[in-house]
């Protein structure tokens, strides 16, 4: 079974039965979504997917994040065959235009400048397999960030303390990069850091996976 989602959609899907011998595995390299995962307090294992993240030509924000985050899940299928895989993937964009990582920090200061005054919308695309039976669930989740006014004195100044060289759109709200916004909206803030958990938890619970909270 596969299903994917845009953003707002949710509809009701059977859960799939006995699936407590699966054990989980995050798709992902970042120490920002492990600590994420971790807060669901159940086992799991990290390991990177090494995935091509290229654009396709004309392909549209959501589809883009929804395909790394399948293709990073189904990178790690042969490696571990009998788990529930979670996959993850974000973007930002602004004025119809896509923001990934920076590649280093004057790409990290062109793109905070280009936010000054601005909204960024974040998508984060979130696929959990069972790499055994090969279902799949693909969801995407938006989150918007209204910025304040930023010179380039203070673009500077926050980058030269954390450094967001790795974070999608140049910074991170769990740190100072609070600091850059107005306002924010959206279902979950933890979008931001990479890692939906309210969606997370529909997502397992869809492969009949029951977090320990809810098997009470």
């Amino acid at each position: 079974m596969h299903t994917k989602e845009h953003v707002g959609l949710f509809d009701s899907v059977p859960k799939t039965p006995n699936v407590d011998h699966l054990s989980v595995v995050l798709a992902s390299s970042s120490p920002y979504r492990k600590e994420l995962l971790e807060r669901l307090r159940i086992p799991f294992t990290t390991a990177a997917p090494n995935i091509d993240e290229t654009p396709l030509e004309d392909e549209t924000h959501i589809h883009l994040v929804q395909r790394l985050a399948e293709n990073k899940a189904r990178a790690l299928a042969n490696k571990f065959p009998k788990h529930l895989i979670i996959g993850s993937d974000q973007i930002a964009v602004c004025t119809g235009e896509i923001f990934g990582k920076p590649k280093d920090v004057e790409a990290a200061v062109a793109q905070l400048k280009h936010f000054s005054r601005r909204t960024v919308t974040f998508y984060t695309g979130l696929s959990v397999l069972n790499s055994e039976s090969g279902e799949i669930h693909t969801i995407t989740e938006p989150y918007s960030v209204y910025f304040r006014t930023l010179t380039e004195k203070m673009i500077r100044h926050y980058i030269e303390l954390e450094q967001p060289l790795n974070c999608a759109g140049s910074f991170k709200s769990e740190g100072l990069g609070i600091t850059l916004f107005l306002k924010m909206k959206g279902d979950d803030p933890n979008s931001l850091i990479g890692l939906p958990l309210i969606r997370l938890t529909d997502l397992l619970s869809r492969h009949g996976f029951e977090l320990p909270e809810q098997a009470r």
